[in-house]
């Protein structure tokens, strides 16, 4: 088939021109009519100056034709003279269609280049696809903000980076008996923020992979649990609440998952919801997961029976005394009586940060820190 060569475009000038002839005027006359300077007849014919606006309603008038028309024209004519050599703007568009190009790059995700050839090679290379017109697919149960929604480029993003750091690390087959032995070990670190630092090496311990990642601005995500070959499970958690409840909730969470093998046979996203949803709404696998983390933090039975016992009067008193004879930090039981009173904002001081010393102990990509 024989490449498509444009029609030629002519300037505005020209038509102009012929009206002019059509109707025997001078491009002084016009000018006279117009009461514009005869110096802008001459240069709009020869193509010297632009239609304007101004000029295009001038013109209908004159002619009895319509300002679309002679603003048409000029458009057409400008557009002609523009050559673009490549298809470098489409292509730089659909890769920042498919993918957060920006904060990717920002991050040092994918190292930036000047070649639109080398970059999409190296998206392809980050997502494992043959080319940026396949969508990336990595089987997971993400607990995010909205149930039921599609995961975002942003997010997608996130999950790759994890199982990158994730493939790096070097650790025991997973057994299903140790992680439950696991469970036993992390409920002894509830009393003390700093000692959340275990956790990475005792999820190791048992095959299961740790990791953090700073979260993309918008992507909402708080963990995620997959596999890798169907044999090695994966934890990645954000941190975004730096909070020692969110962070044992969100942990336990993904743990239950993992025991479960939620999101090992699946080839397809499996979408989870952020704490506070309507529990009504959530897959039977979810609301497993969620009492799973309620209960690692505080016993259900324990705060059941405290509640009875003390409400509507939950002095931070009686908190502290609930929290001592459980074993658990404080911020635990606040987190979980914010959720069973929705009142978030119920002695939230005691709600500490563990992030700075978790870190140090995982793997890590964010806050500062970096993992190959």
């Amino acid at each position: 088939m024989n490449a498509r060569v444009p029609a030629e475009v002519f300037p505005p000038g020209e038509f102009l021109r012929e009206e002019l002839e059509a109707r025997e005027w001078s491009q002084q006359e016009l000018a006279d009519i117009l009461d514009r300077p005869p110096r802008l007849i001459s240069e709009l014919i020869a193509g010297k100056r632009a239609i304007t606006p101004e000029t295009a309603k001038g013109l209908a008038e004159a002619f009895g034709t319509s300002p679309d028309y002679w603003m048409n024209l000029e458009s057409q004519y400008q557009l002609s003279k523009v050559t673009v050599p490549n298809d470098n703007v489409a292509r730089k568009a659909r890769l920042y269609t498919h993918f957060p190009v920006r904060e990717m790059v920002r991050r040092g995700w994918v190292r930036a280049s000047e070649s639109v050839e080398v970059l999409e090679q190296r998206f392809c290379e980050f997502f494992a696809i043959p080319s940026v017109d396949v969508a990336p697919q990595l089987c997971h149960n993400a607990k995010k903000t909205h149930a039921n929604a599609d995961t975002n480029p942003l997010q997608l993003a996130w999950l790759f980076r994890v199982r990158a750091i994730a493939s790096q690390q070097l650790v025991p087959a997973y057994s299903k008996a140790k992680l439950v032995s696991t469970v036993e070990k992390l409920r002894a670190l509830l009393l003390a923020p700093e000692e959340a630092r275990h956790a990475p090496r005792l999820l190791a311990e048992a095959g299961v992979r740790l990791v953090f990642v700073e979260s993309l601005a918008g992507s909402k995500m708080d963990g995620a649990c997959f596999w890798l070959d169907d044999t090695k499970p994966v934890i990645g958690m954000t941190l975004r609440f730096d909070r020692i409840d969110n962070f044992w909730f969100v942990l336990r969470h993904e743990i239950e998952h993992v025991l479960q093998e939620d999101g090992k046979a699946e080839k397809q996203a499996v979408i989870d919801t952020d704490v506070g949803d309507s529990k009504d709404e959530l897959p039977e696998y979810e609301r497993r997961a969620n009492s799973a983390g309620a209960d690692f933090c505080v016993p259900t039975g324990e705060l059941d029976d405290f509640i009875a016992r003390v409400q509507p009067y939950f002095s931070e008193e009686r908190v502290l005394r609930f929290a001592q004879r459980i074993q658990v930090h404080p911020g635990l039981v606040v987190g979980q009586l914010q959720r069973r009173l929705e009142r978030h904002d119920f002695l939230r001081k005691h709600q500490v940060k563990v992030r700075a010393c978790v870190l140090p102990s995982a793997g890590v990509d964010g806050w500062g820190s970096f993992t190959e």
